[in-house]
């Protein structure tokens, strides 16, 4: 009896937690740049997906918003988006936390690195009830999250970026263009495989981390040797150089791309990581 009750009670608060998405389009009429990519989208295996031509976020609400969102930008080294385990898939986790979750489908950037931006930028917009379409679904404090590539787009949006997030938190995320340090794929996508030494060290996120640059949480894996941890060490140095809160995870195993994986050894040590994280930094 006790046990079908606990049951019946859990299953209660999964449905309450969990509203039905709603997909929202970034430029609905149409976007200021191009990357100069054409077709359709192309859906690829395990819930991947290529050559976005319609970017959007998906907004997970919670019964109960606690006044808090946060918009996920999946990796894919800058050429696809891991859109399920990078993103999707931690939905309920965070709408049954109280936080509203949004998922980021951005555009390529096949060499112009403006046009992701552009679209993160335009997300944070959205989600901080600055722009059209989103009603019901703002909130007053709005972080940026990504894995790998999609870690070097949300830390873009938290330095370069005009409009900067509340908070970011960052899993393995390509941080500098160094020989030997960096994912050489993920500039060549972002910047083009002619890109210059002055455009790389721009781009190499160490290097623009100003005062104003929003607190920020990295967690990585000792033994990535896609995105070696160097990166996540990088940019917490700089964060530290210039007065900015930040915390750092370095956990022993894992390699690269775990994402909401179960099968990752420090999946529910880094779970409770971020919300510890995220009650610290919004006192």
């Amino acid at each position: 009896m006790k046990k079908t009750l606990f049951l019946s009670l859990l299953f209660a608060t999964t449905m309450l937690s969990a509203q039905k998405p709603v997909e929202l389009p970034l430029w609905p009429d149409g976007a200021p740049n191009t990357n100069g990519l054409t077709g359709n989208q192309e859906d690829l295996e395990g819930g991947r997906v290529a050559n976005v031509v319609n970017p959007s976020i998906t907004v997970y609400r919670p019964a109960k918003p606690n006044g808090m969102a946060v918009i996920m930008c999946p990796g894919g080294g800058y050429g696809r988006l891991a859109m399920n385990h990078e993103g999707h898939d931690m939905a309920a986790w965070f709408t049954t936390q109280g936080i509203t979750y949004a998922v980021l489908k951005y555009r390529m950037p096949n060499g112009h690195p403006e046009v992701p931006l552009e679209d993160v930028q335009q997300a944070l917009r959205i989600m901080a009830g600055l722009e059209a379409g989103a009603t019901g679904f703002s909130a007053d404090k709005v972080g940026v999250m990504g894995f790998s590539a999609g870690g070097h787009l949300a830390a873009t949006a938290s330095t370069i970026g005009a409009f900067k997030p509340a908070f970011s938190i960052l899993f393995y995320p390509v941080i500098t263009a160094e020989p030997g340090k960096g994912h050489q794929l993920s500039f060549d996508s972002l910047l083009g495989t002619d890109r210059t030494a002055e455009q790389s060290e721009y781009y190499s996120l160490q290097n623009r981390v100003t005062e104003a640059t929003p607190p920020t949480l990295l967690l990585h894996s000792d033994d990535d040797t896609g995105v070696p941890a160097v990166n996540s060490a990088l940019y917490y140095e700089a964060l530290k150089a210039h007065g900015v809160k930040a915390s750092m995870h370095i956990y022993p195993t894992g390699e690269h791309g775990w994402g909401f994986h179960t099968n990752f050894p420090y999946h529910e040590v880094w779970k409770a990581a971020v919300l510890e994280w995220l009650r610290e930094v919004n006192r």
